[in-house]
Protein backbone atom coordinates (compact mmCIF):
# COMPACT_ATOMS: atom_id res chain seq x y z
CA UNK A 1 0.00 0.00 0.00
CA UNK A 2 1.50 3.36 -1.00
CA UNK A 3 2.38 5.90 1.66
CA UNK A 4 0.02 8.84 1.15
CA UNK A 5 0.95 12.08 2.87
CA UNK A 6 -1.39 14.96 2.19
CA UNK A 7 -0.28 18.50 2.92
CA UNK A 8 -2.13 20.98 5.13
CA UNK A 9 -4.48 23.17 3.13
CA UNK A 10 -2.26 26.19 3.71
CA UNK A 11 0.50 24.47 1.70
CA UNK A 12 -1.68 23.21 -1.16
CA UNK A 13 -2.64 24.25 -4.65
CA UNK A 14 -6.20 23.09 -5.22
CA UNK A 15 -7.86 22.90 -8.64
CA UNK A 16 -11.67 23.06 -8.59
CA UNK A 17 -13.91 22.47 -11.59
CA UNK A 18 -17.42 23.89 -11.55
CA UNK A 19 -15.99 26.67 -9.40
CA UNK A 20 -18.23 29.52 -10.57
CA UNK A 21 -21.23 28.61 -8.40
CA UNK A 22 -22.68 26.29 -5.80
CA UNK A 23 -20.49 23.71 -4.11
CA UNK A 24 -17.46 24.61 -6.22
CA UNK A 25 -17.66 28.27 -5.25
CA UNK A 26 -18.21 27.44 -1.57
CA UNK A 27 -15.16 25.16 -1.70
CA UNK A 28 -13.00 27.80 -3.37
CA UNK A 29 -13.88 30.40 -0.73
CA UNK A 30 -13.31 28.02 2.18
CA UNK A 31 -10.00 26.82 0.69
CA UNK A 32 -8.84 30.40 0.20
CA UNK A 33 -9.69 31.23 3.83
CA UNK A 34 -7.54 28.26 4.88
CA UNK A 35 -4.58 29.70 2.97
CA UNK A 36 -4.63 27.40 -0.05
CA UNK A 37 -3.71 28.53 -3.53
CA UNK A 38 -6.91 28.15 -5.54
CA UNK A 39 -7.28 27.54 -9.26
CA UNK A 40 -10.82 27.86 -10.61
CA UNK A 41 -12.24 26.21 -13.73
CA UNK A 42 -15.66 26.60 -15.34
CA UNK A 43 -17.28 27.77 -18.59
CA UNK A 44 -18.26 31.18 -17.23
CA UNK A 45 -15.37 33.61 -17.70
CA UNK A 46 -17.14 36.65 -16.24
CA UNK A 47 -18.05 34.81 -13.03
CA UNK A 48 -14.57 33.30 -12.69
CA UNK A 49 -12.91 36.67 -13.11
CA UNK A 50 -15.14 38.23 -10.45
CA UNK A 51 -14.56 35.36 -8.00
CA UNK A 52 -10.80 35.38 -8.53
CA UNK A 53 -10.69 39.13 -7.89
CA UNK A 54 -12.79 38.64 -4.75
CA UNK A 55 -10.42 36.00 -3.40
CA UNK A 56 -7.33 38.07 -4.21
CA UNK A 57 -8.93 41.03 -2.50
CA UNK A 58 -9.05 38.93 0.66
CA UNK A 59 -5.35 38.14 0.40
CA UNK A 60 -5.62 34.74 -1.28
CA UNK A 61 -3.63 33.45 -4.24
CA UNK A 62 -6.16 32.64 -6.95
CA UNK A 63 -6.31 32.26 -10.71
CA UNK A 64 -8.66 30.70 -13.25
CA UNK A 65 -9.09 29.17 -16.68
CA UNK A 66 -12.17 28.92 -18.85
CA UNK A 67 -12.87 25.35 -19.95
CA UNK A 68 -15.74 22.97 -20.60
CA UNK A 69 -14.80 19.83 -18.66
CA UNK A 70 -16.31 17.73 -21.43
CA UNK A 71 -13.53 19.02 -23.71
CA UNK A 72 -10.44 17.05 -22.72
CA UNK A 73 -7.95 19.28 -24.53
CA UNK A 74 -9.42 22.42 -23.00
CA UNK A 75 -9.22 20.88 -19.55
CA UNK A 76 -5.61 19.78 -20.15
CA UNK A 77 -4.75 23.36 -21.10
CA UNK A 78 -6.39 24.62 -17.92
CA UNK A 79 -4.40 22.13 -15.82
CA UNK A 80 -1.18 23.24 -17.52
CA UNK A 81 -1.95 26.85 -16.66
CA UNK A 82 -2.57 25.88 -13.03
CA UNK A 83 0.79 24.09 -12.84
CA UNK A 84 2.64 26.98 -14.46
CA UNK A 85 0.95 29.56 -12.23
CA UNK A 86 1.48 27.83 -8.90
CA UNK A 87 4.30 25.39 -9.59
CA UNK A 88 2.26 22.20 -9.44
CA UNK A 89 -1.01 20.73 -8.16
CA UNK A 90 -1.71 19.08 -4.81
CA UNK A 91 -5.46 18.38 -4.93
CA UNK A 92 -7.95 18.21 -7.79
CA UNK A 93 -11.68 18.53 -7.12
CA UNK A 94 -14.08 17.34 -9.84
CA UNK A 95 -17.25 19.25 -9.04
CA UNK A 96 -18.68 20.40 -12.40
CA UNK A 97 -22.17 19.04 -13.02
CA UNK A 98 -25.77 19.76 -13.87
CA UNK A 99 -29.03 17.81 -14.22
CA UNK A 100 -32.17 17.10 -16.24
CA UNK A 101 -35.59 16.73 -14.63
CA UNK A 102 -37.92 14.58 -16.71
CA UNK A 103 -38.82 11.01 -17.59
CA UNK A 104 -36.28 8.98 -19.52
CA UNK A 105 -38.71 8.61 -22.42
CA UNK A 106 -39.20 12.35 -22.80
CA UNK A 107 -35.50 13.21 -22.44
CA UNK A 108 -33.81 13.40 -25.87
CA UNK A 109 -30.84 11.07 -26.22
CA UNK A 110 -28.74 14.06 -27.28
CA UNK A 111 -29.45 15.72 -23.93
CA UNK A 112 -28.59 12.54 -22.07
CA UNK A 113 -25.26 12.33 -23.91
CA UNK A 114 -24.55 15.96 -23.13
CA UNK A 115 -25.21 15.37 -19.44
CA UNK A 116 -22.75 12.47 -19.49
CA UNK A 117 -20.19 14.72 -21.22
CA UNK A 118 -20.26 17.01 -18.19
CA UNK A 119 -21.06 14.84 -15.18
CA UNK A 120 -19.16 11.69 -16.18
CA UNK A 121 -16.65 12.41 -18.93
CA UNK A 122 -15.72 15.74 -17.36
CA UNK A 123 -14.87 13.91 -14.14
CA UNK A 124 -12.98 11.22 -16.06
CA UNK A 125 -10.92 13.84 -17.89
CA UNK A 126 -10.15 15.68 -14.67
CA UNK A 127 -9.26 12.53 -12.73
CA UNK A 128 -6.87 11.23 -15.39
CA UNK A 129 -5.22 14.63 -15.78
CA UNK A 130 -4.81 14.83 -12.01
CA UNK A 131 -3.49 11.26 -11.72
CA UNK A 132 -0.76 12.09 -14.23
CA UNK A 133 0.13 15.37 -12.52
CA UNK A 134 0.23 13.77 -9.05
CA UNK A 135 2.09 10.60 -10.08
CA UNK A 136 5.39 11.57 -8.48
CA UNK A 137 4.47 14.18 -5.88
CA UNK A 138 1.29 12.61 -4.48
CA UNK A 139 -1.94 14.36 -3.55
CA UNK A 140 -5.69 13.98 -3.59
CA UNK A 141 -8.39 13.49 -6.20
CA UNK A 142 -11.83 14.37 -4.86
CA UNK A 143 -14.81 13.37 -6.99
CA UNK A 144 -18.31 14.67 -6.37
CA UNK A 145 -20.86 11.92 -6.70
CA UNK A 146 -24.23 11.92 -4.97
CA UNK A 147 -26.41 9.86 -2.69
CA UNK A 148 -27.96 8.99 -6.07
CA UNK A 149 -24.71 7.15 -6.82
CA UNK A 150 -26.30 4.37 -4.75
CA UNK A 151 -29.99 4.67 -5.52
CA UNK A 152 -31.60 6.20 -8.62
CA UNK A 153 -34.12 9.01 -8.23
CA UNK A 154 -37.28 8.92 -10.32
CA UNK A 155 -37.49 11.86 -12.79
CA UNK A 156 -33.72 12.34 -12.51
CA UNK A 157 -32.85 9.07 -14.19
CA UNK A 158 -30.09 10.38 -16.44
CA UNK A 159 -28.48 12.34 -13.62
CA UNK A 160 -28.64 9.24 -11.40
CA UNK A 161 -27.02 7.19 -14.15
CA UNK A 162 -24.13 9.64 -14.42
CA UNK A 163 -23.56 9.46 -10.68
CA UNK A 164 -23.68 5.66 -10.68
CA UNK A 165 -20.99 5.78 -13.38
CA UNK A 166 -18.97 8.27 -11.32
CA UNK A 167 -18.93 5.90 -8.37
CA UNK A 168 -17.80 2.93 -10.47
CA UNK A 169 -15.05 4.97 -12.14
CA UNK A 170 -13.85 6.35 -8.80
CA UNK A 171 -13.66 2.91 -7.20
CA UNK A 172 -11.75 1.47 -10.18
CA UNK A 173 -9.33 4.40 -10.28
CA UNK A 174 -8.62 4.10 -6.56
CA UNK A 175 -7.75 0.41 -6.90
CA UNK A 176 -5.54 0.92 -9.94
CA UNK A 177 -3.56 3.77 -8.38
CA UNK A 178 -3.08 1.79 -5.17
CA UNK A 179 -1.97 -1.32 -7.07
CA UNK A 180 0.60 0.76 -8.95
CA UNK A 181 1.92 2.23 -5.72
CA UNK A 182 0.99 5.81 -6.51
CA UNK A 183 0.67 8.06 -3.42
CA UNK A 184 -2.70 9.48 -4.46
CA UNK A 185 -5.81 9.56 -2.28
CA UNK A 186 -9.11 9.12 -4.16
CA UNK A 187 -12.30 10.18 -2.37
CA UNK A 188 -15.94 10.08 -3.44
CA UNK A 189 -18.13 12.76 -1.86
CA UNK A 190 -21.84 11.90 -1.84
CA UNK A 191 -24.01 14.93 -1.08
CA UNK A 192 -27.69 14.73 -0.29
CA UNK A 193 -29.91 17.51 -1.64
CA UNK A 194 -27.91 20.75 -1.48
CA UNK A 195 -29.41 24.24 -1.72
CA UNK A 196 -27.41 25.59 -4.68
CA UNK A 197 -28.18 26.88 -8.15
CA UNK A 198 -28.51 23.22 -9.18
CA UNK A 199 -32.27 23.52 -9.51
CA UNK A 200 -31.99 26.86 -11.31
CA UNK A 201 -29.54 25.50 -13.88
CA UNK A 202 -31.16 22.09 -14.42
CA UNK A 203 -33.07 21.44 -17.65
CA UNK A 204 -36.76 21.14 -16.71
CA UNK A 205 -38.90 18.86 -18.88
CA UNK A 206 -41.66 18.51 -16.29
CA UNK A 207 -45.01 20.31 -16.40
CA UNK A 208 -44.10 22.64 -13.55
CA UNK A 209 -42.69 26.19 -13.46
CA UNK A 210 -39.64 25.11 -11.51
CA UNK A 211 -37.87 22.18 -9.90
CA UNK A 212 -36.10 21.62 -6.61
CA UNK A 213 -33.92 19.12 -4.80
CA UNK A 214 -35.99 16.76 -2.64
CA UNK A 215 -35.99 17.86 1.01
CA UNK A 216 -34.24 17.95 3.36
CA UNK A 217 -31.74 20.33 1.72
CA UNK A 218 -28.37 21.25 3.20
CA UNK A 219 -26.01 24.24 2.97
CA UNK A 220 -23.31 23.99 0.25
CA UNK A 221 -20.65 24.90 2.79
CA UNK A 222 -21.16 21.50 4.44
CA UNK A 223 -20.05 19.82 1.22
CA UNK A 224 -17.13 22.24 0.96
CA UNK A 225 -16.02 21.13 4.44
CA UNK A 226 -16.16 17.49 3.38
CA UNK A 227 -14.21 18.18 0.18
CA UNK A 228 -11.41 20.05 1.92
CA UNK A 229 -11.25 17.40 4.65
CA UNK A 230 -10.62 14.87 1.87
CA UNK A 231 -7.85 17.10 0.47
CA UNK A 232 -6.04 16.76 3.81
CA UNK A 233 -7.06 13.27 4.94
CA UNK A 234 -7.23 9.96 3.13
CA UNK A 235 -10.92 9.05 3.00
CA UNK A 236 -12.75 6.55 0.82
CA UNK A 237 -16.21 8.14 0.89
CA UNK A 238 -17.93 10.95 2.73
CA UNK A 239 -21.71 11.35 2.72
CA UNK A 240 -23.08 14.84 3.36
CA UNK A 241 -26.50 14.83 5.02
CA UNK A 242 -28.28 11.81 6.44
CA UNK A 243 -31.59 12.86 4.87
CA UNK A 244 -30.62 11.72 1.39
CA UNK A 245 -28.47 8.84 2.65
CA UNK A 246 -31.56 7.38 4.29
CA UNK A 247 -33.04 6.74 0.85
CA UNK A 248 -29.91 4.79 -0.12
CA UNK A 249 -30.20 2.69 3.02
CA UNK A 250 -33.91 2.14 2.45
CA UNK A 251 -33.28 1.18 -1.16
CA UNK A 252 -30.67 -1.38 -0.18
CA UNK A 253 -32.86 -2.95 2.52
CA UNK A 254 -36.29 -2.64 0.90
CA UNK A 255 -35.87 -2.03 -2.84
CA UNK A 256 -39.46 -2.70 -3.85
CA UNK A 257 -40.90 -0.53 -1.09
CA UNK A 258 -38.50 2.24 -2.09
CA UNK A 259 -39.71 1.99 -5.70
CA UNK A 260 -43.30 2.46 -4.56
CA UNK A 261 -42.36 5.33 -2.25
CA UNK A 262 -40.56 7.19 -5.03
CA UNK A 263 -43.38 6.57 -7.48
CA UNK A 264 -45.75 8.16 -4.97
CA UNK A 265 -43.77 11.17 -3.72
CA UNK A 266 -41.08 11.59 -6.39
CA UNK A 267 -42.98 14.15 -8.45
CA UNK A 268 -44.33 16.43 -5.68
CA UNK A 269 -40.98 16.30 -3.86
CA UNK A 270 -39.10 17.67 -6.89
CA UNK A 271 -41.39 20.29 -8.45
CA UNK A 272 -41.84 23.91 -7.48
CA UNK A 273 -44.14 26.75 -8.44
CA UNK A 274 -41.16 29.13 -8.32
CA UNK A 275 -39.73 29.72 -11.78
CA UNK A 276 -35.97 30.52 -11.91
CA UNK A 277 -34.70 33.73 -13.45
CA UNK A 278 -34.50 33.30 -17.25
CA UNK A 279 -30.83 34.24 -17.29
CA UNK A 280 -30.04 31.39 -14.87
CA UNK A 281 -32.24 28.63 -16.28
CA UNK A 282 -30.87 25.56 -18.10
CA UNK A 283 -27.08 25.52 -18.46
CA UNK A 284 -26.92 22.10 -20.13
CA UNK A 285 -25.28 23.39 -23.32
CA UNK A 286 -24.24 26.95 -22.45
CA UNK A 287 -23.05 28.66 -19.26
CA UNK A 288 -25.63 30.83 -17.56
CA UNK A 289 -25.54 33.45 -14.83
CA UNK A 290 -23.31 32.25 -11.98
CA UNK A 291 -21.47 33.68 -9.00
CA UNK A 292 -23.68 32.52 -6.12
CA UNK A 293 -23.36 29.56 -3.78
CA UNK A 294 -27.10 29.18 -3.28
CA UNK A 295 -30.18 29.26 -5.44
CA UNK A 296 -31.72 32.68 -5.95
CA UNK A 297 -35.14 31.03 -5.77
CA UNK A 298 -36.50 30.97 -2.24
CA UNK A 299 -36.29 27.41 -0.89
CA UNK A 300 -39.54 25.56 -0.30
CA UNK A 301 -38.35 24.05 2.99
CA UNK A 302 -35.79 25.15 5.63
CA UNK A 303 -32.14 24.57 4.72
CA UNK A 304 -30.06 22.64 7.22
CA UNK A 305 -26.80 24.27 8.23
CA UNK A 306 -25.37 21.40 10.28
CA UNK A 307 -25.15 17.63 10.10
CA UNK A 308 -24.05 15.43 12.99
CA UNK A 309 -23.85 12.57 10.50
CA UNK A 310 -21.15 14.46 8.60
CA UNK A 311 -19.31 15.36 11.81
CA UNK A 312 -19.26 11.70 12.81
CA UNK A 313 -17.53 10.80 9.52
CA UNK A 314 -14.99 13.62 9.70
CA UNK A 315 -14.12 12.93 13.36
CA UNK A 316 -14.81 9.21 13.98
CA UNK A 317 -12.46 8.86 16.98
CA UNK A 318 -13.99 11.82 18.80
CA UNK A 319 -17.49 10.58 17.98
CA UNK A 320 -16.69 7.13 19.37
CA UNK A 321 -15.30 8.71 22.55
CA UNK A 322 -18.38 10.88 23.05
CA UNK A 323 -20.74 7.96 22.46
CA UNK A 324 -18.77 5.81 24.87
CA UNK A 325 -18.92 8.56 27.48
CA UNK A 326 -22.66 8.98 27.02
CA UNK A 327 -23.11 5.24 27.31
CA UNK A 328 -21.13 5.17 30.54
CA UNK A 329 -23.17 8.09 31.87
CA UNK A 330 -26.44 6.34 31.11
CA UNK A 331 -25.25 3.12 32.75
CA UNK A 332 -24.03 5.03 35.78
CA UNK A 333 -27.29 6.91 36.17
CA UNK A 334 -29.20 3.68 35.85
CA UNK A 335 -27.13 2.10 38.58
CA UNK A 336 -27.54 5.17 40.79
CA UNK A 337 -31.28 5.15 40.31
CA UNK A 338 -31.52 1.50 41.22
CA UNK A 339 -29.48 2.23 44.33
CA UNK A 340 -31.83 5.08 45.25
CA UNK A 341 -29.09 7.72 45.03
CA UNK A 342 -30.05 9.38 41.79
CA UNK A 343 -33.36 11.05 42.65
CA UNK A 344 -32.12 14.53 41.79
CA UNK A 345 -29.78 13.54 38.98
CA UNK A 346 -32.07 11.30 36.97
CA UNK A 347 -34.69 13.96 36.04
CA UNK A 348 -31.92 16.24 34.79
CA UNK A 349 -30.41 13.38 32.85
CA UNK A 350 -33.75 12.64 31.25
CA UNK A 351 -33.91 16.26 30.13
CA UNK A 352 -30.42 16.03 28.62
CA UNK A 353 -31.26 12.81 26.79
CA UNK A 354 -34.48 14.31 25.39
CA UNK A 355 -32.58 17.39 24.24
CA UNK A 356 -29.90 15.22 22.62
CA UNK A 357 -32.55 13.26 20.76
CA UNK A 358 -34.12 16.48 19.46
CA UNK A 359 -30.73 17.72 18.27
CA UNK A 360 -30.00 14.47 16.48
CA UNK A 361 -33.36 14.54 14.70
CA UNK A 362 -32.73 18.15 13.73
CA UNK A 363 -29.20 17.79 12.39
CA UNK A 364 -28.98 14.41 10.68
Amino acid sequence: MPQIRLKPLSQQTIVITGASSGIGLATARRAARAGARVFLISRNEAALRTIAEELRGRGAQADFAVADVGDQKALEAAAEKASQTFGGIDSWVNDAGTSIYGTLEQTPVEDQKRLFDTNYWGLVHGSLIAAKALRGRGGAIVNIGSVLSDRAMILQGTYSATKHAVRAFTEALRMELERDGRPISVTLIKPSGIETGFQDHARNLLDSPGVRVPPPAYEPDLVARAILHACEHRKREIVVGFGGHAISLLGAAFPRATDLLMETIGYPAQVSDKRPKPERADNLYQPREDGTEKSLTRPVSPVRKTSLFLEAQLHPALTATVLAGLGALVLGLGAARRAGAGRMVVPAARHLVRDARRQVRRFV
